[in-house]
């Protein structure tokens, strides 16, 4: 155990050496700063999946079923005639200035799809073409294509808007092989760990791949980014002869990265210099406002330099850290700066050094047992199964044992070895904030015990109505493209987030021998409530019902011959009948756009057959369609190895009626029953099931985790405080705080998700902040007369002015954060502002009137 004698000694060497451990600190910084340009935001699709998701393999297997692939979406909107000379010339131009942007792999428009119905082709003429018509053929009549892009069932609402004045650029992009190759070797090998088979040769083979798979997804990212400012240039040169807006997964993934680093930067400057004059106003000296700057500076750049080091990415989740690190490091300085300057009025005779160290020393207890709780707290994020809040709640725990051992070095250090003012500025004793509170205490008490009280209703009602869902689009303003994009994409062409469902045949239709549960040659993985199969790259392939290039208006490998594929289940009557119903329910329910699948192409041919597709038709047009047709209406539906039939569904992400549980759930329950089939013939994959299983995961893992965070809290403040009354009465305000924070989210409708979820345990890390440095003070208050009135007044004259000054500076500088851009860290500003409220006013009014009310520390008078 570490004696008083020896932290004494310890803080006089750092005050005595200061000019040492500034020095020191200094190189560090140095180190740091030539790591800073390592350092990386990552918008993978790693950033955002559920570890040990034993969904995702399925959802990899259904995309490299249908050859899914990235894809960036640019719409034309001329102000004349979409199909007029005007508007067909420049966007032909355009279409071939981004074909010759490297990485591009295919650019499909309406200048390239067949066109089947301008004129009409019959069944036969359609077997027979060598070459299907496109808007390009000078002899093509534009009327009857316009039309046809307007009324066919595959080109409405998808390339073209239903009132044929909008209409979609889609512009492939090359993938590398190699980072495929590295994934799969990569899950394998984290399949084999979590059963504990790896032997040893691949327990090493495992982080080297993790690495190089990492650094791929770096150098990929990088690429992506070029790629996208390329296409935008690009669009902007055409924009005077229409209306364009850029969009796809890709473009989100920049732009959320762009967002964030300008966040970091713009507002961080900016947040520091907001700290700066608010410091000054309330010390009005500028050793106090130097000082805590200093040592927040120093920190954030040791802990940026750390990550560089590491090659640890931030995502844009994970990059709040330097926020909140930011709120953390400046409550120790100021804690310290204000107890200097305790000990600066009560002796002034004494020497600088002395009184840095004995400040040092006093804090030292307290502030250790804060910097536990904190760590506590954000621990409970690393149980959330999504890397980056996992990262998040890493980087706080490593960010917080730096900000410690920083603050009590450099503090003390800084302290003893600026010079002293000519003037001591006095601490004013009567007429602080502070003071008014346990004023209002005192007086009103029993007010403040009815007002937490309706708070507890009020919260209780605000939890309730806590949500998971949220709309993507509202992470971002309405003035930026990303929105102004998906809403277009919603309104006209037919929706943005992908569905897709995959249908199995019955079991004696199929073709292949192998079946589990209804599926073939596929591991039977644990599913969620409704039966659907999760998992996806957000970032890299998360739009799977890719509906043009690969899987939808061109490209691919595979060329339909007659006789080249067994007769499948889904091209005889039964099978279309029972993909027809499939395709009528899931396209008649409210949440969904455009719906595509085998029913549509069936729908196509029923048109140029002139009746219903027979048997016999229905094997042609498995097996007999022209290359480019089959390209268009049949590969993106049906996979033949396994014979599986899939519907494409765009869900609208704009609509606010769309719950994706509740959407989900009904949506499968209304398939099995509709289609009289066996709940494991219908599953569910692609972005909008990935991302409503990771909401539920988060809403289960961190409010019930809540619940145990306040438990191992509550026990360590009984084995600070000794005592058990005074540490439920200490638990109580932090409770009340959390409470506050979700209330309030659920009252005003802010979801919580994968950006507001770590709100929790910064509102509980800096409760807990609070109330450990009350009830410390309290305590030696009390001990001098062993009266609870008097030891409030100067508990709220001392520590409590260091917590106000605290919670007065963040809350100024936090609120610039209500100008980004990117609307979760305006949240982010808003939240921390009101947990900043709320941890101050509980730890200076409830827990004080508590105290009053309970009495922990026994009666007053004597000893």
């Amino acid at each position: 155990m570490i004696s008083l004698n020896m932290i004494e000694r310890t803080f006089r060497q750092v005050t005595n050496r200061a000019w040492l451990v500034v020095v020191f600190f200094g190189l560090l910084v140095t180190l740091a700063g030539s790591q800073l340009d390592k350092i990386r935001l990552d918008a993978s699709s790693d950033s955002l999946l559920l570890q040990g998701d034993p969904d995702l393999a399925f959802f990899r297997e259904t995309s490299r079923h249908y050859a899914s692939g990235e894809f960036l979406i640019l719409t034309w909107r001329p102000s004349g005639d979409l199909l007029a000379a005007p508007s067909l010339e420049p966007l032909a131009a355009m279409v071939e200035a981004l074909q010759k942007i490297p990485g591009v792999l295919s650019v499909t428009s309406i200048l390239d799809v067949p066109l089947l119905e301008s004129p009409p082709l019959s069944l036969t003429d359609l077997s027979e073409a060598e070459q299907l018509p496109t808007l390009r053929d000078p002899t093509i009549d534009t009327g009857l294509a316009f039309k046809e892009f307007t009324t066919s069932p595959v080109y409405r609402d998808l390339l073209v808007g239903a009132a044929g004045d909008v209409s979609a650029i889609q512009v492939s992009l090359a993938t590398d092989p190699a980072g495929a190759v590295l994934l799969d070797e990569r899950e394998v090998l984290r399949d084999r760990a979590r059963t504990n088979e790896l032997d040893p040769e691949a327990e090493l083979r495992l982080p080297e791949v993790e690495s190089r798979y990492d650094a791929f997804l770096a150098a990929e990212a990088e690429r992506r980014s070029e790629l996208v400012a390329e296409v935008r240039s690009v669009a902007e040169q055409f924009r005077p002869y229409a209306e364009i807006f850029v969009g796809g997964v890709p473009m989100i993934a920049a732009d959320m990265i762009d967002f964030i680093r300008a966040d970091l930067v713009v507002f961080g400057i900016a947040i520091i210099g907001i700290m700066v004059l608010v410091l000054g106003i309330i010390f009005r000296d500028w050793r106090w406002v130097l000082i805590p700057i200093l040592n927040c500076s120093v920190t954030a750049a040791m802990m940026l330099g750390l990550l560089g080091f590491l090659d640890w990415r931030m995502s844009v989740i994970s990059s709040n850290f330097v926020a909140v690190l930011l709120i953390i490091t400046l409550s120790l300085s100021v804690h310290l700066v204000v107890r200097y300057r305790e000990l600066e009025q009560l002796q002034p005779h004494q020497s600088r050094r002395l009184r840095a160290a004995s400040a040092a020393q006093l804090m030292l207890v307290p502030c250790s047992y804060t910097a536990l709780t904190t760590i506590v707290a954000f621990a409970s994020l690393m149980v959330a199964g999504i890397q980056p809040v996992i990262d998040f709640g890493l980087m706080m725990t490593v960010g917080i044992v730096l900000a410690f051992v920083t603050t009590f070095m450099l503090v003390p250090a800084l302290i003893s070895f600026l010079p002293s003012p000519i003037k001591i500025v006095p601490i004013p004793v009567d007429n602080g904030m502070t003071v008014r509170f346990a004023g209002w205490v005192e007086r009103y008490g029993t007010g403040v015990l009815l007002f937490s009280g309706l708070l507890i209703v009020v919260v209780a009602v605000g939890i309730s109505r806590l949500k998971v869902e949220n709309r993507f689009i509202d992470y971002f303003k309405e003035s930026t493209e990303i929105y102004q994009g998906m809403e277009l994409l919603d309104a006209r062409l037919g929706g943005t987030i992908p569905l897709d469902i995959v249908l199995y045949p019955p079991r004696q239709e199929r073709s292949i021998d192998t079946e589990v549960d209804g599926r073939v040659d596929t591991p039977e993985p644990e599913r969620s409530d409704f039966g659907a199969v999760t998992g996806s790259d957000m970032f890299d392939d998360s739009f799977a019902d890719d509906p043009f290039g690969d899987d939808g208006f061109g490209g691919g490998d595979f060329f339909a011959e007659e006789g080249s594929v067994a007769p499948s289940f889904w091209f005889s009557p039964q099978g279309r009948d029972l993909l027809d119903r499939a395709h009528g329910l899931v396209e008649h329910r409210t949440e969904t756009g455009k719906v595509l699948s085998l029913s549509t192409a069936f729908e196509v041919m029923d048109g140029l057959y002139g009746a219903p597709l027979g048997a016999i038709e229905l094997a042609l047009v498995q097996n007999s369609m022209p290359e480019d047709v089959a390209a268009t209406l049949v590969r993106p539906y049906f996979y033949p190895e396994t014979d599986e039939a899939r519907i494409s569904v765009r869900a609208k992400e704009t609509s606010r009626d769309l719950k994706r549980d509740q959407f989900l759930r009904e949506l499968h329950l209304e398939l099995v029953d509709t289609l009289d089939v066996a709940p494991e013939r219908i599953q569910f994959t692609s972005l909008l099931v990935l991302y409503n299983n990771v909401l539920q995961s988060l809403f289960k893992s961190q409010i019930l985790t809540l619940g145990v965070v306040f438990l191992v809290i509550g026990l360590m403040f009984w084995g600070l405080f000794r005592s058990l009354p005074l540490a439920l009465l200490a638990l109580a305000p932090n409770v009340l705080a959390a409470g506050l924070v979700l209330g309030v989210m659920g009252l005003f409708g802010i979801p919580l998700d994968i950006m507001t979820i770590t709100i929790a345990a910064i509102v509980v890390g800096i409760g807990v902040d609070d109330c450990i440095h009350y009830i410390h003070r309290f305590r030696s208050e009390f001990a001098i007369d062993r009266n609870y009135h008097a030891a409030m007044r100067r508990s709220h004259a001392s520590i409590g002015r260091a917590m106000y000054y605290t919670t007065l500076t963040v809350m100024v500088g936090f609120s610039l954060l209500t100008l980004s851009n990117f609307t979760p860290s305006l949240y982010f500003g808003l939240l921390t502002d009101l947990a900043m409220v709320a941890a101050v006013a509980g730890a200076l009014l409830l827990l004080p009137q508590l105290i009053l009310v309970f009495r922990p520390l026994g009666p007053e008078g004597g000893r």
